[in-house]
């Protein structure tokens, strides 16, 4: 058990410590100092390199997430708070897989062509879908640790 929980924590505050730190801190930062073309590649670049962190984390999260309910005796013994984690954190990965597989994809080639009205469009997707899913991830988290409280 101590090492299912580790690796899901883990798996956790590099998914939502990404996001905060690319919604919160770099986009403001970037807009401010960078021209449109070095802003798009510079998010293309790091959603490139983060992206393949989250597909890991993912995985990481599924397996740990399934493997710890069995520890505990299956979906029936875990409490609600467990039940809220696993819709949110499925209803996260489908957005993040949408986002990967659909304006990521067009950022990547739109950045490559250089064409950058195209890649500005994709790249408010993005911001969006992090956006959202950044709120899902806060939550989450906050349902993991207090929620056995709230819910029993």
């Amino acid at each position: 058990m101590p090492y299912a929980i580790t690796l899901h924590l883990l798996a956790a505050v590099i998914w939502v410590g990404g996001m905060f730190l690319a919604y919160v801190c770099l986009r403001p930062v970037a807009a401010s100092i960078l021209e449109p073309p070095q802003r798009l590649r510079l998010w293309a670049a790091l959603f490139g390199r983060f992206f393949r962190w989250v597909w890991a984390c993912v995985l990481v999260l599924i397996i740990t997430g399934h493997w710890m309910i069995a520890l505990y005796g299956g979906f029936a013994a875990v409490g609600l708070h467990v039940h809220l984690m696993l819709v949110s954190g499925y209803l996260m990965m489908a957005l993040f897989a949408h986002l990967y597989f659909a304006p990521f994809r067009r950022l990547q080639q739109a950045v490559d062509g250089a064409d950058w009205p195209g890649a500005g469009q994709q790249l408010n997707q993005i911001r969006r879908i992090v956006g959202i899913n950044l709120v899902l991830g806060l939550l989450t988290v906050a349902n993991a640790v207090g929620g056995r409280l709230l819910y029993g």
